[in-house]
Parts: C-alpha cells; sequence; structure tokens
C-alpha cells in the first residue's frame, strides 16, 4: 500500500559524461519500519542507489519518490534521511557529545531538548558515560555507534549505512552486526544497508536487492533469494553454490550428469536447456552404491563446524560438499539429495516472469 511505501524508484537511471550508466531503469519500492540491504560487487549501482535517496546527486532519467512525492531536486538537507558513512565522517576534535549534538546545534535547538535527545541516543546505541570522551580514545566500533547516534538523534525516517562494518575485525563485525539489527528494531524506522558481504546481507536484512551492473538481478527475503536465485549470478553471489548444466526433461523430471533427477519444478519447455542449483549443505555423503551421484574426491579442508570436500562425477562436474563426515582425497563417494535440493534455473528470465512462475507452482499445489 502507499502509506507503506516511504521510498520509491520509478525508471531511474545514473550516467556520468559519456560512461556507461552506473544505473539503468532501475525500479523499486521500500517499505517503511524494515531492514533492507544492497547486495553487490563493487561498482553495482549500490552506493549510486544511497547517494540518490540522500540527495547527493539527481538521476539523469526517472523519478525518486519519498512519502509519494517526488524529490528529484530536493537537497539533502531537507529530506528527512540520515547516513553513516564508511569512515563514519566524525569529527576528531570534538567529543562524543558534540559530534552527536552538531545537527542539532546546527537546527538551534534549545540547550536543554539537545542535552536529552544526545543523551537519549547514546542510551540507544549503549554509550551512556561517554559524553566527554574524545573521538580518537574509542574503539572502531565505539565510533560507528557514535555515528549511528548522531543519525538517530536527528529523528530521521530512513538512515542510510554505506558499508559501516568494512573497517571492523571479524569478531567485532559480527557483534555489530546483531547490534544493528537490534537497534533498527527498536526505533522501528527504516534502514537501508549497503554491503558487497553476502553473510552479513543474509545475516541483518528483511529484504535484500542483489544488483549487478547497474541493474538489480533480484529482491526478496534472505530466505527466497538464498533457496530459489533467479539466476547464475545472484546463485553464485549470493552462498556458495554447485551450478550445472541440465534439461528439463518434463515437470518435476531434470537430466544433469547424465542421470535423471525428480525435482519440484515445472512450467518450463520439455527438454529445455537450464541449470541447476544444488547448495552444498544439501549434499549428503553416502556409500557410492546409495548415492544419486557418484564422485571422486578431488580435495578436502577442515572448516571448524565441517568439512569441505570437492569432488568430480563422471561427466565431468565438479561438486562441493559441507558435511561433518570426513572423506579421503582419491575415494569415490555416493551424494544424495531430496528433490526439493535442486533448484532449476531458466537462462534470461526476468525476475517478473520468474515471480509468475513460482505463483503457478503455488497455485497449483491449492488445487491438488
Amino acid at each position: 500500500m502507499e502509506n507503506q511505501t516511504i521510498i520509491r524508484f520509478e525508471n531511474v537511471t545514473k550516467q556520468f559524461d559519456a560512461n556507461p550508466p552506473v544505473l539503468n531503469g532501475v525500479s523499486f519500492e521500500i517499505e517503511r519500519g524494515k531492514f533492507y540491504t544492497l547486495l553487490g560487487p563493487s561498482g553495482c549501482g549500490k552506493t549510486t542507489i544511497l547517494r540518490l535517496i540522500a540527495g547527493f546527486m539527481e538521476p539523469t532519467a526517472g523519478d525518486v519518490f519519498f512519502n509519494g512525492k517526488r524529490v528529484n531536486h530536493v537537497p539533502a538537507n531537507k529530506r528527512q534521511v540520515n547516513t553513516v558513512f564508511q569512515d563514519y565522517a566524525l569529527f576528531p576534535h570534538l567529543n562524543v557529545f558534540e559530534n552527536v549534538a552538531f545537527g542539532l546545534r546546527i537546527k538551534k535547538m534549545k540547550k536543554a531538548e539537545i542535552d536529552q535527545k544526545v543523551k537519549e541516543a547514546l542510551r540507544f546505541v549503549n554509550l551512556d558515560g561517554y559524553e566527554d570522551r574524545e573521538i580518537n580514545e574509542m574503539s572502531g566500533g565505539q565510533r560507528q555507534r557514535v555515528a549511528i547516534a548522531r543519525a538517530i538523534v536527528n529523528e530521521p525516517e530512513v538512515i542510510l549505512l554505506d558499508e559501516p562494518l568494512s573497517a571492523l575485525d571479524l569478531k567485532l563485525r559480527t557483534e555489530m552486526q546483531y547490534e544493528l539489527r537490534e537497534l533498527q528494531r527498536r526505533l522501528g524506522i527504516t534502514f537501508i544497508f549497503v554491503t558487497h558481504d553476502q553473510e552479513e546481507a543474509l545475516a541483518m536484512s528483511d529484504e535484500i536487492f542483489v544488483l549487478n551492473e547497474g541493474s538489480i538481478q533480484q529482491s526478496g527475503t534472505p530466505t527466497d533469494i538464498y533457496d530459489e536465485p533467479i539466476n547464475r549470478f545472484v546463485a553464485d553471489f549470493i552462498g556458495e553454490s554447485n551450478i550445472v548444466e541440465a534439461k528439463m526433461i518434463q515437470d518435476f523430471l531434470v537430466e544433469f550428469g547424465g542421470q535423471q533427477f525428480e525435482c519440484v519444478d515445472q512450467g518450463l519447455q520439455k527438454n529445455e536447456s537450464v541449470e541447476v542449483v544444488i547448495r552444498p549443505e544439501d549434499l549428503e555423503i553416502t556409500s557410492p552404491q546409495q548415492g544419486k551421484l557418484v564422485v571422486k574426491v578431488d580435495s578436502q579442508l577442515f572448516r571448524g563446524v565441517h568439512y569441505e570436500i570437492c569432488g568430480y562425477d563422471d561427466a565431468g562436474n565438479e561438486w562441493l560438499v559441507h558435511s561433518t563426515k570426513k572423506a579421503i582425497v582419491g575415494d569415490r563417494i555416493g551424494l544424495d539429495f531430496d528433490p526439493e535440493a535442486i533448484h532449476v534455473m531458466r537462462f534470461d528470465e526476468t525476475e517478473e516472469d520468474f515471480d509468475k512462475r513460482l505463483e503457478s507452482y503455488q497455485e497449483g499445489t491449492k488445487h491438488e
């Protein structure tokens, strides 16, 4: 519904000089109170989307709407948006209190109101008692929280986060993922987070937009995108995948690796060339006699919680397996998997056509 939509892009293109467009006809909607992630490799256009929302640049073509009003030419200081930058952009000569209070002083608020709002914002990010601390005395995680406090103290409708965790070490980064997600839930406002880290996106988001070369490849919940990738790029970018060429024999039957397997996909042409995705954790190691596929183990690495095993079937397809069972390099092992573990991808299928195909599955299930 319109009243739930806070930001809308309609066929937005952004181009610099005569270079290829950074964004090419992008359309999407952002709803209130959700945690969104823009995910993709460097140069895919995700930071450009953030800058267009913030008002730091204007689209070359198309329209940006905020609360139903076109804001193409509305400057950044007139938008109910605050940005947390990758380097946090804190003022080193100001203490924590003054960094957070900076925007409120620009608005010429009264001192008592500033004191109240700053202390409340610092309490939200668990920095009670740090008001007089100098920025150069803060850890990376604490500086990030100061930057977030400075953003939320202005009571924006949207907070934009441009890879704010990238400078942190792995342990602190994981801790801050949980803190950010919990903060968004407590505040109840819209967060739009930019990252190239797919694990980060899966852990934090209500919805993900996967971008590549200036267009949105797929959007949806983390579960939808992980379980039902629309194409090879998404399947390969989100998590680890086994992707092999296949043929759709008929509804619920697909052929790859020289064999035919039951699957849950339908609505494709008979004998259509397709690609199949099976996640490494969906493959179970068995004896060669019990396996649906047989592979020769080429390598094995211990990853702490599982073994990462790589092998090849007789058709030359490479298979990656995540298992708690250990294998022996050079041995032949069987691989078992359920029909639900097979995901069939059509070549050059749009997200709209993909959604229609999924709807047809659901309709067919209802009538069974």
